[in-house]
C-alpha cells in the first residue's frame, strides 16, 4: 500500500500554485496511491470548491477524513470518507485518518474539525472487530502520535506528519509501531509487517525510511511533472499590474515595500496600524509589469493576515526588539514561514523615534499613532500576519486579543491590492522609523 500522509501541496512551488494543486494530484494518480489525508497545506490554502476539483474530480484514489465534517449540517463532502477498509489479499486493512485541528481558521472556510485523538478512539472501538490490521494515518505530529498509542489500545500501525519528524527505525510504543518519514520528499518510509493468521494479529514488524536521493528517478513521474511546471509557469505569467518605480526591500532598514505590505495589512484588517516582518519578502519588485509568478518569488509564504488587539506595551516590545541585529537575523522554520530570516518590523500607522545611542531594548524614546504618544496600558488595533499569533518570532505579538483571521487570503494577495493603490504606493517611501541623536 502506497499512503500520503498530507502536506504534499505547497503552494509555495510553482507547479503547485501555478496548477492549483492539480500537479500534485497527477503525480499521485501517476504513482497508484492508496490513500490519502488531508494536512493543513491542503485543508486551510485551498477552498471546498477548489478541493471538489481536486479530490472529487481528478484524484483517482481515496481522501480520509475521519475528523473533519462540513460546518452546519455536520456531514462529508462526496469526496471524503470517514475511513477506509481495503481487502489486501486475505488480509482486511482498517485505515482512520486524522488532521490536526486548527478549529479557528477551519472554521473560517466551512469546515468543522474535531478532536482528533477521540475520533481515533471511537473509530477503533467500531473498527477493530471488523480488520485485521488498523492504521492511523496522522498529520498531528510525534507528540500527538506518541500519545495516541499510548492511549488508545488496538492500533496497529500510525503513521505520522505535520512536525517533520523522521524516524529512521519505526518506534514501538505498547503494540503500536509509529513511522515517520520526513519532510519535501526527501525520504520515503518503508514498513513490513507480519500477520500471524491463526493468533489473528501483527507479530512482527520492520522497516525505516531510503533517501530517495539515492533512487533513480523515474521517466514517467519526471513527464508529468515537467507538463505541469509548463502549465504552471504560462499561468503565473500572466501580468496582473504595472508599477512605475522601483519598490525595494531591506531586511535590517526600513524599506518601501515592508511599508507597502504593513499599510496594506492595516488596511485590509481595518485596524489602526500594521506591522509584519521584512523577511516575508525576499526580493524587490522593479519598475514595469509585476506576473504572478513574480509575486509567487517574493512572497512565497501561505500566511494569513490577521487582526490582533494589543497592548501598547507588548507593541513597544516588538519595535524594541525589531531594533536589535538578533532578532532581524534570526532563522525562522515552519509555521507557513517560506523565506529566510525574521527581519525588521515594517509598520504602518506609526511613527517610531529611535535614539540608536542607547542600549538594546531601550532605544525607543517614543512611539506617536495619530500624532499621540503610545501608552504603555493602551490598547491597540492591529493588523498583522497569523505567525506571529503562534508565538513565532516577536513573542510580545503573540499575545494580542480578540484575534481575527482572514482566510484563504495569503500576503501576496494583500501585496497585489497594495500595488494598484496610489495612496498607498506614494506613502511606502515615507519615513516611519525616525533617527535622532
Amino acid at each position: 500500500m502506497v499512503i500520503d500522509c498530507g502536506d504534499h501541496m505547497d503552494r509555495a512551488f510553482v507547479e503547485t500554485e501555478g496548477t492549483d494543486g492539480a500537479a500534485n494530484v497527477a503525480v499521485m494518480n501517476k504513482i497508484g496511491y492508496d490513500a490519502a489525508i488531508m494536512g493543513n497545506n491542503e485543508g486551510l490554502t485551498f477552498s471546498l470548491d477548489k478541493l471538489q476539483s481536486l479530490y472529487g474530480e481528478q484524484a483517482r484514489f481515496p481522501v480520509i477524513g475521519s475528523n473533519m465534517r462540513l460546518t452546519g449540517n455536520g456531514e462529508l463532502p462526496s469526496w471524503l470518507k470517514p475511513y477506509l477498509i481495503v481487502r489486501k489479499g486475505d488480509l482486511t486493512v482498517g485505515m482512520i485518518g486524522v488532521t490536526v485541528n486548527y478549529t479557528d481558521f477551519y472554521s473560517l472556510l466551512g469546515w468543522d474539525v474535531r478532536d482528533p485523538l477521540e475520533t481515533v478512539a471511537q473509530l477503533v472501538r467500531q473498527l477493530r472487530d471488523e480488520v485485521d490490521i488498523l492504521i492511523v494515518l496522522s498529520h498531528l505530529g510525534l507528540s500527538a502520535d506518541q500519545r495516541m498509542a499510548s492511549e488508545i489500545d488496538g492500533i496497529d500501525c500510525i503513521f505520522g506528519a505535520h512536525t517533520h519528524h523522521l524516524l529512521e527505525v519505526p518506534l514501538q510504543v505498547g503494540d503500536t509501531v509509529i513511522c515517520a518519514a520526513g519532510k519535501f520528499g526527501n525520504y520515503a518510509g518503508k514498513l513490513e509487517l507480519t500477520y500471524d493468521v491463526e493468533q489473528k494479529r501483527v507479530v512482527s514488524f520492520a522497516g525505516g525510511c531510503e533517501k530517495m536521493s539515492e533512487l533513480t528517478d523515474d521517466p514517467g513521474i519526471e513527464s508529468v511533472i515537467d507538463r505541469y511546471r509548463e502549465i504552471g509557469r504560462r499561468n503565473l505569467d500572466q501580468v496582473v499590474t504595472t508599477i512605475g518605480e522601483r519598490l525595494a526591500i531591506e531586511w535590517n532598514r526600513e524599506s518601501p515595500l515592508g511599508n507597502l505590505l504593513a499599510l496594506g495589512l492595516r488596511k485590509w484588517c481595518d485596524a489602526e496600524v500594521g506591522i509584519v516582518n521584512s523577511g516575508q519578502l525576499l526580493g524587490a519588485l522593479e519598475a514595469g509589469n509585476v506576473s504572478r509568478g513574480r509575486l509567487l518569488e517574493i512572497c512565497p509564504s501561505p500566511i494569513n493576515p490577521c487582526r490582533v488587539v494589543l497592548y501598547g506595551s507588548d507593541l513597544r516590545e516588538a519595535l524594541e526588539q525589531s531594533l536589535l541585529p538578533e532578532y532581524q537575523d534570526m532563522a525562522i522554520y515552519g509555521y507557513g514561514f517560506r523565506g529566510t530570516t525574521l527581519g525588521m518590523l515594517s509598520v504602518a500607522g506609526m511613527q517610531i523615534e529611535v535614539d540608536d545611542s542607547k542600549p538594546g531594548m531601550q532605544k525607543i524614546s517614543r512611539i506617536l499613532i495619530n500624532g499621540k504618544e503610545l501608552e504603555d496600558d493602551q490598547e491597540i488595533v492591529v493588523g498583522t500576519i497569523d505567525m506571529f499569533t503562534f508565538g513565532i518570532g516577536y513573542l510580545s505579538l503573540s499575545r494580542g486579543r480578540n484575534v481575527q483571521y482572514y482566510v484563504p487570503e495569503f500576503l501576496r494577495d494583500v501585496l497585489l491590492h497594495q500595488l494598484n493603490d496610489d495612496e498607498h504606493m506614494a506613502l511606502c517611501s515615507r519615513r516611519n522609523w525616525l533617527y535622532r541623536g
